[in-house]
């Protein structure tokens, strides 16, 4: 009787291992979520991170803590999600520079973005804009290609900082268009912007968020936004792509990510999650007070999206040699 006792158990406890994570699933979260900013407080990421984690706490039962961990351009908090248990309780945000760029402007990393990371949602687009200074007589992208090849290296360009998402979309313009400019690397996009103000720096990539108020005051000109269609934010400004340079699209971009190896259940959950909260009205506002633009998908979604990214912006970074700050 004993025997026949064990293996019923036995044969019961592996149907149950067996499934697909569903009947687990069902019970997570039964403890807190961590969720991992590997950005310091403040910025347009660290806002729609710290929204989800009190949006999160309320609908999961659980309380969803948010943990500041920069540093290395991103890698330092999105390694900590990629060495944690594969669970579903500690997620974090990742740019495009630590699942993308990073691994070709600084070498070896200290995890794979591919192979140590399970994809849950692009969070948010955050626009990037060119935009020149009003003591240059350049008006249009056409006018900026046309000065920019009349003097080969010797118009400047601004951005955030060596290998960021607004420098790369200024050398994926230059290999585009065809034209050679020289990149000026400031410490952010305020700081650029600032000299487009004073007419020290002649063109800028920056966030659309930081230049806005200045090409609204008439105090700079935006030529055009870097990504493939207009923003929600500024839609009467077109695109590259629309003022003259073909197939042209470039955008900053974060998401949501889970170790490499979190049942599909789990993530899939945390993606529904995600997507409603960030559907929320309030939530959308903030966001797109802080100059990102959120954005929906499946977990396969952002996968194939990140795949898509990877050949690109590994072909800007090698032909224009940069290298991180």
């Amino acid at each position: 009787m004993l025997k026949r006792l064990v293996i019923a158990l036995t044969y019961a406890l592996a149907i149950v291992f067996a499934m697909p994570g569903t009947a687990l699933a069902q019970a997570y979260p039964a403890k807190p979520v961590r969720l991992i900013i590997p950005f310091p407080p403040g910025g347009s990421a660290d806002t729609i991170a710290r929204l989800l984690a009190q949006e999160m706490s309320k609908s999961l039962g659980q309380p969803v803590i948010a943990e500041n961990r920069p540093g290395a351009g991103g890698n330092i908090g999105v390694d900590v999600v990629a060495k944690s248990a594969p669970d579903g309780y500690t997620i974090g945000l990742a740019a495009a520079g630590a699942l993308v760029i990073n691994q070709y402007l600084m070498g070896k990393l200290p995890y794979d973005p591919v192979k140590d990371l399970a994809p849950v949602l692009k969070l948010a687009d955050i626009p990037i804009v060119v935009v020149v200074a009003n003591s240059t007589p350049v008006g249009s992208v056409q006018d900026l290609i046309a000065a920019a090849k009349a003097k080969p290296g010797g118009l400047a360009f601004g951005s955030a900082g060596n290998g960021t998402a607004m420098h790369l979309s200024g050398e994926l313009f230059k290999q585009m268009a065809g034209v050679d400019m020289t990149h000026v690397p400031y410490k952010g996009s305020a700081p650029a912007v600032t000299d487009l103000v004073s007419g020290q720096l002649p063109v800028g990539f920056v966030d659309l968020v930081s230049a806005l108020p200045q090409i609204r005051a008439g105090r700079v000109k935006g030529l055009a936004v870097a990504s493939g269609r207009r923003t929600i934010t500024a839609p009467d400004i077109p695109t590259i792509a629309e003022a003259g340079v073909p197939g042209y699209d470039a955008v900053g971009w974060f998401g949501l990510v889970a170790p490499a190896g979190t049942p599909r259940d789990i993530v899939a959950k945390l993606n529904a999650e995600t997507v409603r909260i960030l559907a929320l009205p309030e939530v959308r506002d903030r966001a797109l007070a802080t100059g990102a633009e959120p954005a929906t998908g499946t977990h396969d979604e952002f996968a194939a999206f990140i795949a898509s990214e990877t050949p690109k912006w590994e072909r800007v970074v090698k032909a224009s040699g940069a290298k991180a700050n």
